[in-house]
């Protein structure tokens, strides 16, 4: 049996670091709640695009932009990408700054297994029996939840499949994470750019009105943006992708914990048993696939082993 690879602490630290931050990101946003959700969108959209951009500048010039686009149709993916992307975090901020913290954790909850249905769907991919249970049971407990309240949880699949789609785009572009932010971007600049100019002119914006607090934090949300997801790309090249599977349950967990425990929002009986489901099929999910994983060096292993051990009379070895 090969000896599991012994795990980069700096590569560890920067993927949970990420996820932390993700996850305590609703304490941050909801002290702009006086802020309109698409302006809060719109200037995360244009400080993001500084610090991005400007870092990947400085770090390599104009060579990132060209080496980025460099593949046939990646700009257009990158821009179908980046309204997904905007969906997304306009989605979560409206639910963030209108007290719906617990329903948008719940979203990237089902996040995963959502993926895993695209890739069924659209990549044509082959589920073993243990990831159809999971499916089934994360399905059964948004059929809870959306019977209890008379509706589907519309925020939650909003997030999880606007979500999804975004990262099926993302592994078709084959873009880096950091140059794919900044094209995105820059897609999104101008049209930020123009609303927040309209909001001013209509004498409604909410940057540069006195309030300095406001100003910063609108400011650093861009930062807040790029930081993470940096600090992802680099743990996530340096740790088992199996690893960075489980790990990725810490930013909707804290994003509960917060709603739940620091902003006062209900966590009901009948949420909690859709939320058990959720929590099951995840469970299953990521006991499989870390299975999986660590049968995967085992089973190379074994492959190596045999090609180097010479067949007798000249015969091809085993396969």
């Amino acid at each position: 049996m090969t000896p599991t690879p012994a795990i980069d602490r700096k590569g560890l630290t920067a993927a949970i670091a990420s996820y932390v931050l993700w996850g305590v990101f609703p304490l941050y946003w909801v002290l702009l709640k006086h802020v309109p959700a698409i302006q809060i969108i719109a200037h995360r959209i244009i400080w993001c695009a500084v610090f991005v951009v400007g870092w990947l500048v400085l770090r390599e010039g104009s060579r990132w932009l060209r080496d980025a686009l460099a593949r046939p149709r990646v700009g257009w993916l990158l821009l179908l990408s980046a309204l997904l992307i905007s969906f997304n975090w306009g989605v979560y901020i409206w639910a963030v700054t209108n007290g719906r913290v617990v329903e948008a954790s719940l979203g990237y909850f089902i996040n995963p297994l959502v993926n895993v249905l695209i890739g069924v769907l659209v990549l044509r991919e082959w589920l073993n029996p243990a990831q159809w249970t999971a499916v089934a049971i994360a399905a059964v407990g948004v059929l809870w939840l959306a019977f209890q309240h008379g509706e589907p949880p519309w925020i939650a699949l909003a997030l999880a499949f606007s979500f999804a789609f975004y990262g099926l785009i993302r592994k078709v572009a084959h873009v880096d994470a950091i140059p794919g932010l900044a094209i995105e971007s820059l897609f999104l600049l101008l049209p930020a750019l123009a609303w927040l100019g309209f909001e001013h002119y209509r004498g409604v914006a909410a940057f540069l009105d006195g309030n300095l607090g406001s100003d910063a934090l609108l400011v650093f949300g861009g930062a807040l943006t790029a930081l993470p997801l940096i600090g992802f790309a680099y743990g996530a090249r340096r740790i088992p992708y199996s690893l960075v599977g489980i790990l990725q349950y810490i930013a909707p967990t804290l994003q509960l914990l917060s709603g739940v425990l620091l902003l006062g929002e209900s966590f009901t009986g009948t949420q909690a048993i859709g939320f058990a489901c959720i929590w099951l099929a995840l469970a299953i999910y990521a006991s499989d696939g870390w299975r999986r994983a660590r049968r995967q060096p085992q089973r190379a292993a074994q492959e190596h082993c045999a090609e180097e051990v010479p067949a007798p009379d000249g015969a091809a070895p085993p396969r």
